[in-house]
């Protein structure tokens, strides 16, 4: 019963504050994801976005326990993954493709 309470309150609020309209509520989720392998691949390229445009990307295959997974990251970032090197890629998924955070080398 305590715990009905304060969700009663919060749901009363909202419904008293949105009635005076012009009230808007927004939120992000920060979704960062990672990959880890030895990279086997890097290829430079492009490749057309949802409204059309060409987007240079780079193809990145990272093989780990015999499983090959391959991510496309926005922009020239050949420089960044070395071959035959094991790297971590902490990355935010995006629809054509991934915006890199952090990028280590795992010796």
């Amino acid at each position: 019963m305590k715990r009905l309470l304060p969700i009663l309150l919060v749901v009363s609020l909202c419904a008293g504050i949105s009635a005076c309209g012009n009230v808007f509520v927004r939120g992000a989720l920060l979704s960062n994801s990672s990959i880890s392998g030895s990279i086997s691949i890097v290829q430079l390229s492009s490749v057309i976005d949802g409204s059309g445009s060409a987007v240079q990307v780079t193809f990145v295959t990272f093989v780990q326990n015999g499983t090959s997974s391959s991510m496309t990251f926005c922009g020239n970032q050949t420089s960044l993954f070395p071959l035959n090197q094991t790297v971590r890629a902490q990355f935010n998924p995006g629809s054509s493709c991934a915006s890199i955070i952090t990028v280590v080398i795992v010796i």
